[in-house]
């Protein structure tokens, strides 16, 4: 079993009180039925995560809208849960989702698991959006290093030269330095 859906559904087993509907949720082979918990009005949170969840898994894309949604939670866990869907949903809408989530400087608090997930699927918009993201986290005083730290991070993953410029401006920041080497180091030809 996923280590991701265990944790979805041990989670939202709790949130729901452990109900038919929940357990009706979790096994349903049908995605039509699925997808009407999408749109179903007073459906709860978790009903509608847990419908999305599993829609996602299958390359369902009638989960794209939930999961974005999903994506920009509060709820860390809820986050978690969506960023591992979308990166197995197969939609081409994904990475510009995640990009908008991630740059969206109203919303910065949430863009750990939008940093994450464009470094999990390496598009095209993957390296703006770390690179753009993470030159707004380098202005002092700047209270979300852990975006900032995962930008640095996904940035070495991604091996690409456009990001130096701004791993090596990471360099001067404490909390970033020791990342950014890292990073750096795992751009083709850095020395």
């Amino acid at each position: 079993m996923d280590e991701e859906w265990r944790a979805l559904t041990e989670r939202l087993r709790r949130e729901s009180g452990g109900t038919a509907d929940y357990e009706r949720l979790a096994s349903t082979a049908d995605r039509d039925e699925l997808a009407g918990v999408l749109t179903e009005p007073g459906r709860p949170l978790w009903a509608r995560e847990l419908a999305a969840f599993r829609l996602g898994l299958a390359g369902d894309r009638r989960a794209f809208e939930s999961l974005v949604l999903l994506l920009n939670h509060r709820d860390p866990p809820r986050c978690a849960s969506a960023a591992h869907a979308l990166a197995r949903l197969g939609d081409p809408r994904t990475a510009r989702a995640a990009a908008a989530l991630a740059t969206n400087e109203l919303r910065v608090a949430y863009a750990l698991h939008p940093v994450r997930l464009l470094v999990e699927l390496r598009a095209p918009e993957s390296v703006p959006a770390l690179v753009t993201t993470l030159r707004r986290r380098l202005r002092p005083h700047d209270p979300h290093r852990r975006v900032a730290l995962a930008c640095v991070d996904g940035l070495g993953a991604l091996g690409d030269d456009r990001a130096r410029p701004v791993l090596n401006e990471a360099l001067a920041h404490p909390a970033l330095a020791e990342a950014a080497v890292r990073a750096l180091a795992r751009i083709p030809g850095q020395r």
